[in-house]
């Protein structure tokens, strides 16, 4: 896998391509301990620099398994990020399925963004993984996404008065390298440029083959800016993945109508050029100066593998003709230059 000057966020090198962690707090379905530990190794013997993380997976899960897979690796070696927002209390009666993971710790969520909250979200995390520091803190869903409109401007005033102020002390110390926001709304991330110095954005499927909502107005601010974007969910939760298949899912959702015929005429072109849809999905966004790396969950090391093969697939330039001949890209997208 060759470097980029472009994957940066901040001082930090992440390298084209990180290893999204979401699916070892079993997210949606369990995955065993050991082969959660050797996915994240697997990952780093391939290259992978990068690492994202976060309280939210699976309750701490997600962070305890990335941790077990860390000791002893070079601290040099790797980047890690992970996010503040929610704190965990633990609770014996707590649901073992939540948020859409299964078979998680047995902890409640509770969302704070003040500054005392971000401060303890931090050195829990780094009891968790079992280190003593972050490289990247992100501030994590305030957006209308997770809190509804009418919700949403209270928990964004808190985040960048308390959250915001808290991680920026931190970075001046040296205590973390970069402070940025993990969202799936860019909307929020223009809000925040207004207001603060962010370093970037993980911002999760606003610029993939089938969403470029973020496109016009973030994409253009961020560059104006020196601020990174790492593009999470390339697949759009599962559907760009594996295709318009019965149960196929977008956003985290069952996908509707319109994204499903979207996706087989991309499917189509993609037979027609010996494309595999993953390929094209992960390669897209890379074509796009802002876009610093592109984060794949994975939750084996077989699909670790399939990542990072799809990331090199060679795809001629008559395939992103042929979409925007198609209608399925906008003349303006800027197309990916060769394979990661």
């Amino acid at each position: 896998m060759t470097t980029n000057a472009r994957a940066r966020f901040g001082s930090l090198a992440l390298g084209r391509m990180g290893l999204g962690t979401a699916p070892l707090g079993n997210l949606f379905a369990p995955v065993r301990e050991e082969e959660a530990v050797q996915t994240v190794r697997r990952a780093l013997a391939l290259g992978v620099r990068y690492i994202d993380t976060a309280p939210h997976y699976g309750n701490g899960l997600s962070e305890h398994r990335v941790g077990a897979a860390l000791h002893g690796v070079d601290r040099a070696s790797f980047v890690l990020s992970t996010k503040v927002g929610r704190l965990l209390s633990a609770d014996p009666d707590a649901p073992r399925d939540q948020h859409g993971y299964v078979g998680v710790l047995p902890f409640r969520q509770r969302f704070d963004y003040s500054r005392d909250g971000a401060l303890q979200s931090i050195e829990e995390s780094l009891q968790r993984l079992g280190l003593t520091r972050i490289d990247i803190a992100l501030i994590h869903d305030i957006d209308a996404f997770t809190h509804g409109v009418k919700d949403q401007p209270r928990r964004f005033r808190e985040a960048i008065e308390g959250a915001y102020r808290a991680l920026a002390q931190l970075k001046s110390a040296g205590t973390i390298s970069a402070v940025g926001l993990g969202v799936n709304d860019w909307r929020v991330c223009l809000d925040a440029l207004r207001h603060g110095d962010f370093d970037g954005f993980l911002l999760a499927g606003r610029y993939t083959l089938i969403d470029q909502s973020a496109f016009a107005e973030l994409l253009p601010a961020c560059q104006r800016r020196g601020v990174s974007i790492i593009l999470g969910g390339p697949y759009n939760s599962g559907i760009l993945a594996r295709g318009a298949v019965a149960g196929a899912t977008f956003d985290y959702r069952p996908a509707p109508p319109a994204v499903l015929e979207r996706v087989r005429a991309l499917s189509e072109i993609c037979t027609a050029f010996g494309v595999p849809l993953p390929a094209a999905a992960l390669q897209f966004p890379l074509g796009h100066p802002a876009v610093a790396t592109v984060l794949p969950g994975a939750r084996s090391p077989a699909e670790v593998e399939a990542n990072l093969r799809f990331a090199a697939h060679p795809i001629p330039a008559g395939f992103w003709a042929a979409l925007r001949d198609a209608k399925l890209l906008a003349l303006e997208v800027p197309l990916p230059m060769g394979a990661v």
